[in-house]
């Protein structure tokens, strides 16, 4: 990860964010990160011109989408101002860490953009919006084209970075473009790891006596299941961590019946997860969706691929429900009835959902406020609201 720490306090993000960025002052962007910065922020790569990466991706919500649509914040409302997607909008931040989709030694698919994996790398994903007729909407690669085209500073950058004939095929230009976003995205802006818990890590501070609880239960191997998928490195003190060690599950997540209500999707519609990815063709597959980081998990709700969970306790809750005999545990919070049977039941992960004991209310609280300690410096505002 480029470090930031030396560059100017100028441009969009240091404005609304206090960090240090790029910037772009008197229109320079004689980097690749300064030319994906304003690539990400600007409208006119969408076709009405309304939205952005930053849009659904928002800097100052912890890379998510915070608008309300009429199924609530579960999906993001697209440049047309009408279609709505069936699947949330992850966080960018820590995306960088994200491996290539790939298959490890034990035959399991790890990695890739997107909850499906469909694309291998950070460039794949920002191909993927601009070109999606529900969310930026561009017919084709040419009119993306066109539209850098209409900025001389981008004209200017992209020869300089990619060569005087960038622009003499539409897919050269849309890839330069794809390539400087990515690049943004690696930079420290995405990835500050200046949480809480990366406080505590360095000995800067202490965790309350709830957040040693919880932090303690997560990374056990006898008392919690959460570090079967949310831990990356072998060391549950690693300064990197990004708690997903992005693999493919299926949860048991049930439909979010508000969102098909309002987006169009026929009814009876079953999203299949993984192997909807081209390069998966594996029954077994069917239902998984990748393991999200848990960085700023609190304040980038509503949760699972779906959205269909509001709050993050309801999270716990509903992993605790496999382990649970007692009656209450069957209950969704939030919706006073029965937990929802999964939209996809044949592929449940099993093994990993079972693994452990039940756990009381005293153990589910204090794994919510070791999760807010993975909140960033900058969002720890948002706990409180």
């Amino acid at each position: 990860m480029r470090r930031l720490t030396n560059w100017v306090l100028a441009g969009t993000l240091s404005g609304i964010l206090g960090v240090p960025t790029l910037g772009y002052a008197e229109n320079r962007y004689d980097s690749l990160e300064a030319l994906g910065e304003a690539l990400f922020f600007d409208v006119n790569l969408s076709a009405n011109r309304t939205q952005s990466c930053a849009t659904c991706h928002d800097p100052e919500y912890g890379f998510v989408d915070p608008r309300e649509t009429a199924a609530g914040k579960a999906v993001s409302l697209g440049d047309d101002g009408e279609s709505l997607g069936d699947r949330t909008a992850p966080t960018a931040a820590y995306a960088a860490f994200t491996p290539d989709f790939h298959r490890n030694k034990d035959g399991k698919y790890v990695g890739g953009m997107f909850w499906d994996g469909r694309e291998a790398d950070l460039e794949g994903q920002a191909g993927g919006p601009p070109l999606n007729p529900i969310e930026m909407g561009m017919p084709n690669k040419t009119s993306v084209a066109d539209r850098l085209q209409e900025n001389a500073d981008y004209v200017r950058a992209m020869q300089n970075l990619f060569g005087a004939d960038v622009f003499a095929q539409a897919d050269q230009a849309y890839d330069g473009m794809t390539k400087a976003i990515a690049a943004f995205e690696r930079t420290e802006v995405f990835a500050p790891f200046d949480s809480k818990y990366d406080r505590y890590l360095r000995g800067e501070i202490a965790l309350s006596k709830q957040e040693e609880l919880g932090r303690v239960l997560f990374f056990s191997e006898q008392f919690t299941n959460c570090a079967l998928c949310h831990q990356l490195r072998t060391s549950a003190i690693d300064p990197q961590e990004t708690f997903s060690n992005y693999e493919y599950h299926n949860i048991g997540v049930p439909v979010n019946h508000k969102v098909r209500a309002q987006n169009g999707v026929a009814q009876g519609f079953v999203d299949t997860g993984l192997i909807l990815n081209p390069l998966v063709d594996h029954a077994a597959e069917t239902g998984r969706f990748k393991v999200p980081t848990l960085r700023n998990v609190a304040v980038t709700g509503p949760y699972m691929h779906n959205g269909v969970f509001e709050d993050l306790r309801t999270v716990v809750l509903f992993y605790n429900k496999y382990n649970s005999k007692a009656k209450a545990r069957q209950i969704n919070p939030e919706t006073g009835k029965m937990w929802r049977m999964p939209e996809v039941a044949k592929t449940l992960s099993v093994a990993e959902l079972t693994e452990g004991p039940a756990l009381d209310d005293q153990r589910i609280d204090a794994l919510v406020a070791f999760m807010k300690t993975l909140t960033d410096a900058r969002y720890e505002h948002l706990l409180e609201d």
